[in-house]
């Protein structure tokens, strides 16, 4: 005979008591009667009973505590578990609240929940702690308090700094490298509407990952800075002076923050990743028309550049993010712009390949003609950045000549041509029809030569030039007369 529904309802209506009995008589009674209970089977049934009071008692947190609460007794006193049958339990028994909630905030609400997680040992600590995470990504929870902040970082504190006895030159370095973009995508999920906490939040954050050492930091540091921007920029406009802690959240307050923060990491040492991050908060120093500040930021960017960047093809991408970041700047005076200027020309002109030279020269260019700002259009600095750039690439060739009897394709000259083409149709009055002729003879030539290296790429790059030319001669109307001198 079946158990009816009024029957069942009388059996749950009842829980209150059953679980009275349960938590207080069972636990307390069965297992401290036998002391020589296995610690996993004392574990098990502490799972087997925060399971049922998920079940019955789903809002009473309090029951929940109370499970955890006396599972910490009975580990009290004893050395963090080893043995992997009762540390998958423990993790089974921290995980059941995060399945039935879907909400680590609820979680965190729990006072015996890291009591808990501190008897595990440091893997399964970290394992537990990846646990975690995946929970919040999953759900996609937003940890919106620095408090909330704090007691989580509390619980995945194996994964954010070196535990006792276990140093992080003994990790995997595919697990920790795993582990610690876990904990840069969990950056991003803090988040609070109120510029205020927000603050909080990432004055949290840093705290916290700053102690994390070189390893970690560059994971780590970067969603933190971008955090910090997002910020910036919601507050952008905002006036105000950094007086102390009470003061309210400013744009020049958190670009202080920033500059720590980068310059910490500049010394970790990750020199590369530091200068892209001086120069994300110089472009967000500009938006806010924080003259000075972005002046200080890009001061720092080459400093690292000149003293850090030492490997050839990193100082050849770092030029040319300099070169692309302060062409987009417009915040900068006359004479502020000019030494940055200067400095990034001189440089692009010192990088160790004649072919690394003779780009990063050419792209300054652009730094002296600038479509959405009123004033940058010299067409005098364009075309002298345009004539070294070629006289750059005319020594390429002949040093190629002399290393290897031939002196190679004539790929930069055709890029040099592209440039002039830009600047030409731009109405850079420096640059003629005459000048674009003289180049396009000049590659003819060099094709036509022995000594020069064939190349179906680079023929086929000047074929598509000609082209292009022909195509703006019969368009006729001011284009078509513009172009109409140049013969190809």
């Amino acid at each position: 005979m079946g158990i009816g529904p009024s029957v069942t309802s009388t059996m749950f209506s009842l829980a209150p008591p059953i679980f009275a009995v349960s938590s207080y008589m069972g636990p307390h009674v069965v297992i401290e009667a036998q002391a020589d209970m296995p610690v996993v089977g004392a574990i098990t049934l502490y799972v087997s009973l925060l399971t049922f009071t998920l079940h019955v008692h789903p809002d009473r947190l309090d029951y929940v505590d109370q499970v955890l609460g006396a599972c910490v007794k009975k580990l009290s006193g004893k050395p963090k578990l080893e043995d992997s049958k009762a540390t998958k339990q423990i993790v089974a028994l921290l995980s059941a609240p995060l399945e039935k909630y879907h909400d680590i905030v609820t979680a965190l609400t729990l006072s015996n929940y890291p009591r808990v997680m501190d008897h595990l040992d440091n893997g399964t600590n970290k394992v537990m702690a990846m646990v975690i995470i995946q929970s919040i990504m999953k759900n996609s929870t937003c940890i919106s308090t620095a408090d909330k902040v704090e007691a989580l970082f509390e619980l995945i504190k194996g994964l954010l700094k070196d535990l006792d006895g276990f140093p992080v030159d003994e990790l995997d370095e595919e697990d920790f490298k795993e582990e610690q973009n876990s904990v840069a995508r969990l950056i991003h999920m803090f988040y609070n509407d109120d510029p205020e906490e927000m603050l909080k939040i990432i004055c949290t954050v840093k705290k916290h990952i700053m102690t994390g050492g070189p390893q970690r930091q560059p994971f780590t540091v970067p969603p933190l800075i971008f955090s910090a921007l997002r910020l910036v920029r919601r507050l952008q406009g905002q006036e105000g002076d950094v007086v102390g802690e009470e003061e309210p959240a400013t744009p020049k307050k958190i670009f202080q923050l920033l500059n720590q923060t980068i310059e910490a990491l500049s010394s970790v040492p990750s020199p590369e990743l530091a200068l892209r991050l001086y120069l994300q908060c110089a472009e967000a120093a500009n938006d806010c028309d924080l003259e000075p500040v972005a002046y200080e930021f890009f001061t720092q960017a080459f400093i690292l550049y000149e003293e850090e960047i030492a490997d050839s093809k990193a100082q050849v991408t770092a030029i040319h993010l300099i070169i692309g970041t302060l062409q987009r700047m417009n915040v900068f005076g006359v004479e502020n712009r000019d030494t940055l200027t200067h400095k990034a020309t001189g440089y692009s002109a010192r990088l160790l390949k004649k072919p690394d030279q003779c780009r990063a020269v050419y792209a300054c260019s652009h730094l002296f003609w600038v479509d959405d700002q009123d004033g940058i259009k010299d067409g005098e600095r364009v075309l002298l950045c345009l004539k070294r750039a070629l006289r750059i690439a005319n020594a390429a060739q002949q040093m190629a000549t002399v290393a290897r009897g031939s002196s190679g394709p004539v790929t930069l000259f055709v890029e040099i041509l592209n440039k002039y083409i830009y600047f030409f149709e731009k109405g850079n009055s420096q640059v003629t029809s005459s000048a674009i002729q003289g180049l396009i003879e000049l590659i003819t030539g060099e094709m036509q030569s022995e000594s020069t290296t064939s190349d179906p790429s680079t023929d086929a790059f000047f074929a598509s030039t000609m082209r292009y030319i022909q195509f703006q001669k019969q368009k006729g109307g001011a284009i078509g007369e513009k172009y109409d001198s140049i013969k190809v």
